[in-house]
Parts: C-alpha cells; sequence; structure tokens
C-alpha cells in the first residue's frame, strides 16, 4: 500500500511536470538575470466608481484596447531581440514583469512588487542590502498613471523609461529624479501644432482637451506659448465621461471658430469624433495629437469626411525589423486556451486569441518608443555589467540607481535614430509626422518636425484635400487688414479687431506693430494707407535758377542805377532840383539803398546761418537809414514852408544843431542795438519746412519773430512818420513837391509788404524767398523811380525848369495863393 501511494505520488508529480511543461510561459512574464518591469494598460478603466472600501481593480474585466496590446507585445518582442543579440548583452539575459495597469489609482499591487526585494518593501533600508531584480520600468501610459506611481519608483531612483507620458511636469528632476521618455514632450508637441497655425496662418482656435494631467498640461503649454503669437484660444474645454458635446459644438460655432485642436488619448477623441458626425459638424480643420493621429478606427468610419479635414502630428512610423515575423511566430495566443491558471494580479490577458494581422493592424503609435526604451535599458546594463565582446562582469552587483547613471549617458543609434537623454532626462533629438486622413481613410504623411541642435519644419500644401474645395481654409475672429491699415482691437483678444487707415505722414508695419501707425521722419512722406515712407523732394531757388538769376540782374541794375544817379547829382550838385531833392543827403540815400539791395543777393541757394543773418540784416539797417534821411526831408519841407513862420524857434534850434543829421544818427544807432541784441539772442538759421508739402522739404530760414520785433517796430514807427510829415506838405509847389513823391513811395512800400505778407500766410512753398527778394527790390526800386528818377529827367531833359528863377516864380505863385 506504501508503494502504491508512492508510485502514485511520483505519477502526479511526473504529471505536474508535464502539465507546466506542456503549458506556455505568461505572455506577462520572462524568467532572466536582470528584469525590465512594465506597466501596459491593455485593458482600460476610466469610469469612476465609488469604492467603500479600498481594493486592486480586475483589469481582465474591462474593455480591451488593440493598440495597447500591440505594444504591450512590442516590449516582449525588444526583449526578445535583445536576448538574441550577441553583442549587446553575451551570456546574460534579460526577462520582464509586465502588468495591466488599466486604472490611474488601483494598479498598486504590480507597481509594489517591482520595489520589493524578497516580497518585503523597506523603503528606508540601507540601499547597498540585496535589491530588486527589476532593474528598470518600462510605462505605464498615461501622463496621471505615471504621476500616481512615479513618486514610489523615486525613492529608491529606480529608472522609469517611459514611451508615452509627454507632460512637461516630468522635465522637472528635482522631483523625477529617475524619469526618462524616449519620445518628445508636449512642450515640443505644442511646439509644432503652433508651427501648423502659423503656416496655415490660423489665429481663431478652439482647444479640446481630455480632463487630465496630460490634456491640462498640454492646454497650459498652449497657452503660454500662444501669448507672442497672433493666435487667439477663445474656447478651451477639458473631456469627460460626462461632456455635453451637443453643448460643446454649439459654442464653437457660435463664435465662427473653424480649427479645433484635439489633444486627448483614443479613449477620449472616439466619442467626441462619433458625436461631430452625429450631430452634423461640418467644414472644421481638425488637429490630432500625437495620442490619436495614426487611429485606426476613426478615419475608416462611413461620413468622417464630412467633419472637415484632418490634420494630425504623430510619432514617426518606423518599420521595427522581425516584428510581423515575432507575432506570427510566438505561440502567446495559446495562452487564452489556459484561462484558469493561477496568475499574479493583472496578469491575465483575456484577449480572445487575437490574430496576428489585427495586432499589425492596430495604431502603431509609441512602437519606437518601446522599442528605444528597452535598448536605452539594455545599453545601460551593458555598460553597468562591463560587458565586453563576448562576455559580460557577472560580478557587479546591479543596483537602479546605477543603471539610472548609464541611462543619462546613452548615446546609440537605433533603426537610423540616435538615442540621448538630455538633463531632464528628455530625447535630444526627435521628429514628429504631420499626417493627413485622406479619402481612403489612410494616415498619410505630408510633412515632418525635427528637432535637435536645429529645427526644421515642412508640410507639403499640396498633398492636403481640404474640404473647401482645394483652398486652404480659414479661421480668423477679424479679416486680415488691407495694407496700410493699422488694428483697432475690439474685444478681450487681439484677433478681433476693427482697421483703421493710417493718416498722411505715418505708415504702419505689421511685422513690427500692426497696432501703431508710426511716424514718418521730417525728411520723408507717405500717403494715407502707407505702409513705407518716401524720402522728400528738397526744394529751394538756386542761384542758378533763371527767376534767381534775372532777379539778382535786376538787384545789378539797381545798383548801377544809383550810381549813375549819384554821379549825376555830383555834377549838378548847385543846381536847384539837386539842392530841392535834399543835396548831401541824397547821396546818404542812394548809398543806403544801394547797401540795402545787398539782402537780394543772400536770398538764393542752399540756406546756412551767414546768408540765413544777411537775408534781411542790410536792408533793415540800411533801409532805416534812407527812411530816416526822408522822415528828415519831409520834416524839413514841413518847416520851412507851413512851421517856419508859426515857431521860428524851432526852426532857429533845427539849424543850429543839424538836427536832420541828429535824427539820422539816432535811428541808426537804435536800429543797429536793435539788431545786435535780437541776431545775439535767436540768430536766424536754415529751416526745414515740412507741414506745408507732404512730399516736400522746401529749405528757408527760420527767422524769430521775437528777435526782430523790435527792428520791424522801430522801421514801421519811422515810416509812418515819414507818411504823416510827407502827407501835411502834398500841397506845396510842383517843383518842391517832394513831399507829394514820399508819400506815394511810401503807399507802394506799405502795399508791397502787405501782399507780401499775405501771400506769406497763404503759401509757403521755394518761390516765397523769389517773393521776398522781390519786396526787398521792390521796396528800393520805389524811391529810386518815383523819388529820384523825375529828378534826373529834369536834369536830363528839362534843364530849363532847373534854374533859381524858375523856382522862385513857384514860390511866389505858392505865396499869392495862400494869402488869398
Amino acid at each position: 500500500m506504501k508503494h502504491f501511494l508512492a508510485s502514485f505520488w511520483l505519477l502526479g508529480t511526473f504529471l505536474h511536470v508535464c502539465t507546466q511543461r506542456a503549458i506556455p510561459a505568461s505572455e506577462f512574464q520572462l524568467e532572466g538575470d536582470y528584469l525590465i518591469g512594465g506597466l501596459f494598460d491593455i485593458h482600460d478603466d476610466t469610469g469612476s466608481v465609488y469604492h467603500e472600501r479600498p481594493e486592486a481593480i480586475d483589469c481582465a474585466t474591462k474593455p480591451f484596447t488593440l493598440s495597447n496590446y500591440r505594444r504591450f507585445q512590442m516590449i516582449r518582442f525588444s526583449v526578445e531581440q535583445v536576448n538574441n543579440s550577441t553583442d549587446l548583452l553575451p551570456n546574460i539575459s534579460v526577462g520582464y514583469d509586465i502588468f495591466d495597469h488599466c486604472s490611474d489609482t488601483q494598479n498598486f499591487p504590480g507597481v509594489l512588487k517591482f520595489i520589493s526585494a524578497n516580497g518585503s518593501i523597506q523603503p528606508w533600508s540601507d540601499r547597498q542590502s540585496v535589491p530588486s531584480k527589476v532593474i528598470a520600468v518600462v510605462g505605464p501610459f498615461t501622463s496621471t498613471q505615471s504621476l500616481t506611481v512615479a513618486p514610489l519608483f523615486m525613492v529608491n531612483l529606480v529608472p522609469m523609461v517611459n514611451y508615452a507620458t509627454s507632460s512637461s511636469v516630468f522635465s522637472n528632476k528635482a522631483k523625477y529624479p529617475s524619469f526618462l521618455r524616449t519620445l518628445p514632450s508636449n512642450s515640443d508637441m505644442i511646439d509644432v501644432i503652433i508651427r501648423i497655425l502659423q503656416k496655415f496662418n490660423w489665429r481663431w482656435v478652439a482647444f479640446l482637451n481630455s480632463d487630465d494631467d496630460y490634456g491640462n498640461d498640454g492646454l497650459d503649454l498652449f497657452a503660454q506659448k500662444i501669448k507672442d503669437t497672433e493666435i487667439c484660444l477663445p474656447y478651451s474645454k477639458g473631456l469627460s465621461d460626462s461632456t455635453n458635446y451637443s453643448q460643446t459644438f454649439k459654442q464653437i460655432e457660435a463664435q465662427q471658430i473653424n480649427v479645433i485642436i484635439v489633444f486627448a488619448p483614443e479613449n477620449s477623441v472616439e466619442p467626441l469624433i462619433e458625436s461631430a458626425m452625429l450631430l452634423n459638424v461640418t467644414n472644421k480643420v481638425w488637429i490630432a495629437g500625437d495620442a490619436w493621429a495614426l487611429n485606426k478606427k476613426l478615419p475608416k468610419m462611413k461620413g468622417i469626411k464630412n467633419i472637415g479635414t484632418v490634420l494630425g502630428v504623430a510619432e514617426p512610423v518606423v518599420t521595427i525589423p522581425g516584428f510581423s515575423d515575432f507575432l506570427h511566430s510566438s505561440k502567446a495566443q495559446l495562452h487564452c486556451k489556459y484561462a484558469e491558471q493561477d496568475k499574479f494580479c493583472n496578469q491575465k490577458c483575456n484577449c480572445s486569441c487575437m490574430n496576428p494581422e489585427d495586432i499589425l493592424a492596430a495604431d502603431p503609435s509609441y512602437s519606437f518608443a518601446i522599442y528605444s526604451a528597452i535598448y536605452a535599458i539594455a545599453h545601460a546594463l551593458h555598460n553597468t555589467l562591463q560587458c565586453g565582446a563576448d562576455k559580460c562582469n557577472s560580478n557587479i552587483t546591479v543596483y537602479p540607481y546605477i543603471v539610472l547613471a548609464e541611462l543619462r549617458k546613452s548615446n546609440f543609434t537605433l533603426v537610423n535614430n540616435s538615442i540621448q537623454f538630455d538633463d531632464n532626462g528628455n530625447l535630444k533629438q526627435g521628429s514628429y509626422s504631420i499626417v493627413f486622413w485622406n479619402n481612403s481613410g489612410d494616415a498619410q504623411e505630408i510633412g515632418f518636425y525635427q528637432f535637435n541642435s536645429q529645427v526644421h519644419f515642412f508640410i507639403d500644401d499640396n498633398k492636403i484635400e481640404w474640404h473647401t474645395n482645394g483652398e486652404v481654409p480659414t479661421s480668423l475672429c477679424s479679416p486680415e487688414c488691407p495694407a496700410g491699415y493699422i488694428k483697432k482691437q475690439n474685444g478681450i483678444y487681439e484677433c478681433c479687431f476693427d482697421c483703421e487707415i493710417c493718416p498722411n505722414g505715418t505708415y504702419v508695419n505689421i511685422t513690427e506693430s500692426p497696432y501703431t501707425c508710426n511716424k514718418c521722419k521730417d525728411i520723408e512722406w507717405s500717403e494715407e494707407g502707407s505702409t513705407s515712407c518716401n524720402l522728400r523732394a528738397v526744394e529751394y531757388i538756386s542761384v542758378t535758377d533763371i527767376v534767381a538769376i534775372l532777379v539778382l540782374v535786376a538787384a545789378c541794375v539797381f545798383v548801377g542805377m544809383t550810381l549813375a544817379m549819384s554821379v549825376l547829382f555830383s555834377v549838378n550838385y548847385n543846381t536847384p532840383v539837386v539842392r530841392s531833392a535834399g543835396g548831401p543827403m541824397c547821396f546818404l540815400i542812394l548809398g543806403c539803398l544801394s547797401l540795402s539791395s545787398l539782402s537780394v543777393f543772400f536770398h538764393f541757394g542752399k540756406p546756412t546761418v551767414p546768408l540765413c543773418t544777411l537775408r534781411y540784416l542790410p536792408f533793415l539797417l540800411f533801409y532805416t537809414i534812407c527812411l530816416a534821411c526822408f522822415v528828415v526831408r519831409s520834416f524839413q519841407i514841413v518847416c520851412i514852408f507851413k512851421i517856419a513862420a508859426k515857431i521860428p524857434k524851432l526852426h532857429s534850434w533845427w539849424v543850429k544843431y543839424n538836427g536832420q543829421w541828429l535824427v539820422i544818427a539816432v535811428a541808426f544807432v537804435i536800429q543797429a542795438i536793435f539788431l545786435v541784441i535780437g541776431y545775439s539772442c535767436k540768430p536766424p538759421s536754415p529751416y526745414n519746412e515740412t507741414s506745408w508739402y507732404a512730399d516736400k522739404i522746401i529749405l528757408s530760414c527760420d527767422i524769430s519773430l521775437k528777435a526782430s520785433t523790435a527792428s520791424v517796430v522801430l522801421l514801421s514807427s519811422i515810416c509812418a512818420l515819414c507818411f504823416i510829415f510827407s502827407y501835411m506838405g502834398k500841397n506845396l509847389p510842383k517843383n518842391y513837391n517832394e513831399a507829394k513823391a514820399i508819400t506815394f513811395c511810401l503807399l507802394l512800400l506799405i502795399l508791397t509788404w502787405i501782399i507780401f505778407a499775405t501771400e506769406c500766410m497763404l503759401y509757403r512753398g521755394k518761390y516765397i524767398q523769389l517773393l521776398s527778394a522781390l519786396a526787398v527790390l521792390s521796396s528800393l526800386y520805389s524811391f529810386l523811380f518815383w523819388y529820384f528818377l523825375p529828378k534826373c529827367y529834369i536834369i536830363l531833359v528839362q534843364p530849363h525848369k532847373n534854374t533859381q528863377q524858375y523856382f522862385q516864380g513857384l514860390i511866389q505863385n505858392y505865396t499869392k495863393t495862400i494869402s488869398q
């Protein structure tokens, strides 16, 4: 009986061993010298269920995700390929322990197993104690899952080499020192999306994100990065199970948003797109994040083209050699027949024996990221064990923190891709594919985005079949302003604005500031609605201009005539005509008139300080002497014929003290003092007249009104006094009637300068210099023609009137007339 029982026991043991060998090893586990932990959500539990007590979740009862199962197979294939390599880890086997991490908050048994040694966890023990066989962990998939479990691995610096978590928070090495990833971060993804928006000039967009750490991080990065751009975000929404899609699309439509960015995983996007088709949301541009850009289900759905055009940013699809053969040769699908065998928590597939073709047809996103994560760990282990060509140093005790140090130094090439990490644990080099969902239901690659030391971005527009009949769709709050118009913000968004045209003398530079009309420089001009300024034409009357030459010739003729009259008067100095004209005072008047004409010669040419100073100085100074002489002459005529008889003492005093020369000298000195003071305080200077003509600069002289006021007032006062005295003697004898001639000359003088002043108020062109010169000449010629020329005529043509007897007869007749 004992032998029978012993034989039965031996038979049972043999059958048990045979049975164990017959049953294939679990897909979730592989023995090896060193283990790599894996957290893959083959099933997905997104529902929020209330629990009365803490409990672990049974992932096998949750919905199955084929794309994640494909990634699960990728880690198995990658480890097998590493083990088959003779160069990477010779004589060293790498195993794996993988868990179905289907929940954000209820999947801790697998994580606790990874950080345990001999079934216990001692977080405060010496890290040189017996280590766990797990040297690194790959996964989990979502940012929220990683945020939940990462602190447990960070305690002992267990490397987490992630393949899908792109949240930017993991770049903070103070909180996540042992976190690395083999895919670009959300920051890089948002950069690509912004470049696409800028490429097609889409500035009015909506951002729909999953209401989790991944989606919220993407939204925060997007809002931050568009601050310095012209892109506006009028609408954003976090997607969850309770999202009212109808209300969401109504709000998007109400704001006339034509571009929708969807930054969410597949399980959040699929109900969103299905609702869009059901609610007849049409003619939109959808920009897909890398989590769903290569989705295999949605592009094949009937009516998907009605929603508009779908562009996506995806991980480049890298063909990994051997993966297809691995799936076809693997016996893993037979494992489904042994569902009753006992396994550790959440290491059951319940995959219904998936066909290899179905697995290969699933979304290939993140496949290369998983592949490179396994190889990065293998290379780090290779360096830790000091592996050579045919063996490794098995005497070295491998701790996770040592593997982490080697991981940070990673620098190898895998399938023509460089794998290196920066100081934040992110890839130094990476790329994205830009895809378009074509009419065949495929994600067609239309461009790329590469970043390393430089950024390369390209999109082939010709490959995109827009829903707007070949034209690029628009998404703007306000249409672009025409050239020459500025934007005036209308509301809280910079994208919403009214257009205002820039006035004359201003321009708008949209590259610098589309909201400001910039003033042109003084030497520039612009028309209304200009985008740049033009140089103004500089105008002044040159000495070589024909009009200047004519005026200068007239001035020279004037000087010649005064010299000729001076000679004529000197020859006939003792004749009655010369004496009645003033005698020696005639020569002073003629000389001062000649000197006054010097001002005319400084009215032409490019203005300079000396030229501007001499433009009026000789005229004001010497013309004052001329008018003082005529004042004296008028006073003498009136005094002799009207005042001498009534006030004899005044006449005697005037003769005794040479009153006429005293008055002239005083007038000259006062005027000279006024001119010196005025020109010293504010000397005339060149002035650019820019306000009169928009497209011209008139070079002129800036003569201060305050500085010249005293001189002009003095000259005007002398002129008024002269006019009064001369008007009083208008009825004197004909040959003695210099007063009448002086009165007429003064009227011409006053009229000339009134006309000139009026022209200055109505016209500021370059010919104002000509008019000023003509006014000076007119003032000089008026005395020459109407005062001195008639006397020259008598001397030369009517000498019989230039006798003493003739003049005495006129005086006697005038005396008789007065006495009657």
